[in-house]
């Protein structure tokens, strides 16, 4: 008979009808296995996207169940496709009005640096204007490489502390891109 582990718990002390661990590993856990996708979606990539999203691939058994179309009820930005320079504003505004703490997927080619579109009207990579958390490669990247992408996201928001959106980096980090944070 094998060893089946069916979830990673986080680092703490276990005995007989308890477990201890950590405030930040037990919402990093919970934050990492629930979070809510908002598609923006220009080009092939979404089609991609689309098909990740279906029974096949199912993107929902990594607990992005509901994707969202409201910034303001959504985590995670994934930005698939070509993106205009006219474009821009709107996503950085669409990226503003998510609530922290979000994160960010650069899906494809043309999301992560601008693809083939090498011209005076192509932005050359989404972080140019707001900061990405994950690059997936692709040119349109299959559905394996999003999930792939997805699974990268999940392991950087189980190890991000409670705290990490206070530090002086982050609010660094955001004032670069021009970006204001109203939280102290």
């Amino acid at each position: 008979m094998s060893n089946v582990k069916l979830g990673e718990t986080p680092p703490g002390v276990e005995g007989a009808g308890f477990f201890a661990t950590s405030l930040d590993k037990a919402i990093g856990l919970a934050r990492a296995n629930s979070l809510w996708p908002l598609p923006f979606a220009t080009s092939c990539c979404g089609i991609e996207f689309m098909a990740t999203m279906g029974s096949t691939y199912d993107l929902a058994r990594f607990g992005a169940e509901r994707p969202s179309f409201s910034p303001r009820q959504a985590d995670m930005l994934l930005v698939m496709g070509t993106i205009a320079k006219k474009m821009a504003p709107v996503l950085k505004q669409v990226y503003i009005q998510m609530a922290e703490p979000r994160w960010v997927i650069a899906v494809g080619a043309c999301a992560s640096s601008g693809g083939i579109f090498d011209t005076y009207s192509v932005l050359q990579g989404i972080d140019e204007i707001i900061p990405v958390d994950v690059y997936v490669p692709g040119c349109p990247p299959r559905p394996e490489a999003i999930l792939d992408g997805v699974l990268r996201l999940q392991d950087i928001v189980k190890s991000e502390t409670l705290n990490r959106r206070n530090t002086p980096e982050y609010k660094a980090l955001l004032e670069k891109y021009g970006i204001v944070t109203d939280n102290g």
